[in-house]
């Protein structure tokens, strides 16, 4: 891949497809192509089609996903694991009729069995059962990936899969229902902040332990990734540190500002107990993260403080 590159991001309004055209376009890539969901309906075959045929990107980098949290994935199953195949498929598929030779499809750490050894390895992929709150969802990214392995098998096409952790950071979901952990913590402490609440109740037990990473920090995993000349079909991507969503609550609430207490609702579910990617892989292929969690989550407030502000919080 050369700096002049056709390069179709796809989801780059999204918080992941967003840090990627930012950090690529920090190292100097200039021939980018985007299109906003309006524009191309990446769930209709024959658009797909159409814009692969016209566009013909060297490279394609899959950010775009139906994607959200435990109640999201509980509530709308059926869209999830079609929304999410049929973006798989079409994508994958028309890249490699229209010649593209370079494809990275993103997934995510859910693609994982509930009960492996933690760290996860790639290996641990299909070993056992899924976690039964996402697996609509993760059966489509599975899908996902093994299309791009066998691609790349039967034609020998460059198509292969980076799995991050659970992410965050600038342009995130906020939606008061169907956002991920960090962002939907950022706003329930914000707005107990704003209204002077005593307490903060979180989901669940609060023991599980969860891995977030700065989006930031995926982007230029991304980047660095792209550059390889022979990637492995699969690389988990993480910063190989946990925290328990206890730990994680405490750090958003010292960020906020918040001076009530966290009570927790055992009622709801935990979804997985534990969720760490083993990135040994990817410390092998000469990358590993750099943001912290605190460092992190302190950027990521100032963002929504600003968006806030500004009214453009995504709330979808």
């Amino acid at each position: 891949m050369t700096s002049s590159s056709k390069i179709y991001i796809a989801g780059h309004n999204g918080m992941v497809g967003y840090a990627v055209v930012r950090r690529l376009q920090s190292l100097g890539f200039e021939n980018i192509v985007t299109r906003r969901s309006s524009e191309l309906d990446l769930t209709n075959q024959s658009a797909v089609d159409a814009f692969f045929a016209a566009e013909r990107p060297a490279v394609v980098v899959m950010a775009a996903a139906k994607v959200g949290g435990i109640h999201a994935n509980n509530t709308y199953p059926a869209e999830f694991i079609y929304d999410n195949l049929a973006i798989a498929s079409n994508t994958i598929h028309a890249a490699y009729k229209s010649g593209t030779q370079r494809f990275l499809f993103l997934g995510s750490s859910c693609i994982y069995p509930t009960n492996i050894p933690q760290p996860m390895k790639e290996s641990s992929l299909l070993t056992s059962e899924l976690e039964p709150t996402n697996e609509a969802y993760a059966i489509a990214k599975i899908a996902g990936l093994k299309l791009c392995e066998y691609y790349r098998k039967q034609y020998g096409v460059t198509f292969h899969s980076l799995m991050p952790t659970n992410l965050y950071g600038p342009g995130d979901n906020y939606h008061p229902d169907n956002s991920h952990l960090l962002p939907a913590l950022i706003r329930r402490f914000h707005e107990a902040k704003q209204q002077n609440l005593d307490t903060v109740t979180i989901w669940g037990t609060g023991t599980p332990l969860r891995e977030l990473m700065f989006a930031d920090d995926l982007a230029d995993a991304v980047a660095h990734v792209l550059q390889l000349e022979d990637p492995p079909n699969l690389i988990n991507a993480g910063t190989g540190v946990d925290h328990t969503i206890r730990e994680i609550a405490e750090l958003v609430k010292a960020t906020v500002g918040f001076e009530g207490a966290i009570e927790t609702d055992p009622s709801k579910p935990d979804g997985t107990p534990r969720k760490l990617m083993d990135v040994s892989l990817l410390k092998e292929q000469g990358w590993t993260s750099k943001i912290s969690l605190k460092q992190g989550i302190e950027m990521t407030y100032q963002l929504f403080l600003q968006e806030l502000e500004k009214g453009t919080l995504r709330e979808r």
